[in-house]
């Protein structure tokens, strides 16, 4: 068996960790809550932000009190930055960006859109300040 590797400088490691993290997790299909969250480092750095939705969400809150857990045990502090509604039909490859938080505020749905982009590359992808 070979010897395993030397460790990495931290550096590296936290960069391979935050890269392991999903830009975006939402469900496949259907219309449902969405929050942006940003992740960080203790003390600044390495930030990023990610899509976090889901119908089984009642409210903005449930989505950043599951996602907040999973990512402070690999070491980051959350930021939700705002929600929004996400409409997405997979069957047209579609997704409307829209809505707000009551909670949270409106996130900045162009960024959104922009995170979205890289997972659905061959969606068409849209925002608006429209409530519904």
């Amino acid at each position: 068996m070979a010897p395993a590797p030397p460790p990495l400088p931290c550096g590296l490691r936290a960069g391979r960790a935050m890269a392991a993290v999903r830009d975006v997790v939402i469900d496949p299909e259907g219309t449902f809550k969405y929050i942006l969250v940003r992740l960080q480092r203790p003390g600044g750095g390495e930030q990023r932000d990610i899509v976090r939705g889901t119908k089984a969400a009642e409210f903005h809150n449930h989505i950043f009190e599951k996602v907040n857990p999973e990512m402070e045990k690999l070491g980051y502090e959350c930021k939700c930055l705002g929600g929004g509604k996400i409409e997405h039909n997979s069957k047209d490859k579609k997704i409307r960006v829209f809505g707000l938080s009551t909670g949270y505020g409106k996130a900045d749905h162009s960024v959104t859109v922009e995170i979205l982009k890289k997972e659905y590359t061959d969606y068409e992808i849209t925002w608006s300040d429209d409530k519904k």
